[in-house]
């Protein structure tokens, strides 16, 4: 009888202990809806303040990061896919896709100052801390636009060999940006604006989201073959790949905790562990929603932030399914 006992007792603590350790190091803490129709992209978190900036459609959605309130918005022509940052000069930057055009706008009023022209469709973009320029990934006409904020004019134009996806700076004079149709990284000199490396991803292909670990010199790359690629920054070597979920389109790292993130638009965000020694773990895979597949990480708050929706059935005619209107909202994800 005392043997039945013991067994069950084990039995029960192993249970638990089982369901403790499946137990999710991460909640969804917060939904934010935006009101309105149209798709979505990149998002913005800004540092320097509690905006957080959402592509939606033909506008960006500024919202109070802590909170999720209407903060602004910022109407555009034609469709919205990210935003960057200049707070030197109190101004940011919207890279308007099908428009062949930058907006630029004021950061303390929202307000429209202009328009800058870009290659054909304007897709991903950032600020360069090092070359103190603002670049904008065209896919289309496959180069880059290389922007002079202090005068908002063309600076310069990068032509690649494919269509250019995510591009990072390591703030040191190197620009690295995703090469998806080629399947490579390719490796920007940030005072010349002249490639300087090819380097292949293999084995991922049609990298999207990328992020960069600055002390590590570490880039993530989200790979549309569900793996993530981490490679190193000062000779393209391969360190490490992990699985990831599928229709990943965006990469976020948090600094302080040595994790990346892959938004992934089967509803899933992989959680890879930056390890001393240089290796890397897939920690979890945390369940979002369909369509979360960008991302923006809070190096102060390190919640996530990630967009999402309900679709319509998709058809064979369209890239991704139509959003069904009014459902569109941002999931605020947060570490326990």
């Amino acid at each position: 009888m005392k043997k039945n006992i013991f067994l069950t007792a084990a039995l029960i603590t192993s249970a638990l202990f089982a369901c403790a350790q499946k137990k999710s190091a991460y909640q969804i803490s917060a939904t934010y809806p935006i009101p309105g129709t149209g798709g979505y992209d990149y998002m913005t978190v800004d540092s320097a303040s509690d905006n957080l900036y959402v592509s939606h459609g033909s506008q960006v959605n500024v919202l109070n990061k802590i909170t999720g309130d209407s903060v602004g918005v910022i109407k555009t022509e034609k469709d919205v896919h990210g935003i960057a940052l200049v707070h030197a000069l109190g101004k940011g930057y919207i890279s308007n896709g099908s428009l062949n055009k930058v907006l630029v706008f004021d950061l303390a009023t929202n307000k429209v100052l202009g328009y800058v022209p870009t290659g054909k469709f304007a897709d991903g973009i950032f600020y360069d801390d090092f070359s103190k320029k603002v670049i904008s990934c065209n896919g289309m006409s496959k180069n880059m636009t290389v922007i002079d904020p202090t005068a908002d004019t063309v600076f310069a134009t990068i032509q690649l060999t494919g269509w250019p996806e995510t591009a990072v700076s390591d703030g040191k004079g190197n620009i690295y940006v995703n090469n998806a149709e080629k399947g490579e990284m390719d490796v920007i000199d940030a005072t010349t604006f002249k490639i300087t490396h090819n380097w292949p991803n293999k084995p991922g292909s049609g990298a999207s989201g990328l992020a960069i670990d600055r002390q590590t010199m570490r880039l993530f790359a989200g790979c549309g073959n569900k793996l993530m690629i981490v490679m190193d920054a000062t000779n393209g070597t391969v360190v490490a790949n992990l699985p990831i979920g599928d229709g990943s389109d965006g990469i976020g790292f948090d600094a302080r905790l040595k994790t990346a993130y892959s938004a992934n638009g089967d509803g899933t965000l992989t959680v890879v562990k930056e390890l001393p020694g240089d290796n890397f773990s897939v920690a979890e895979n945390v369940t979002t929603k369909q369509g979360a597949r960008t991302i923006a990480v809070d190096p102060k708050s390190h919640k996530v932030y990630l967009p999402s929706a309900m679709f319509e059935a998709a058809s064979k005619e369209s890239f991704r399914p139509k959003i069904i209107a009014g459902t569109f909202k941002i999931l605020v994800v947060q570490p326990l």
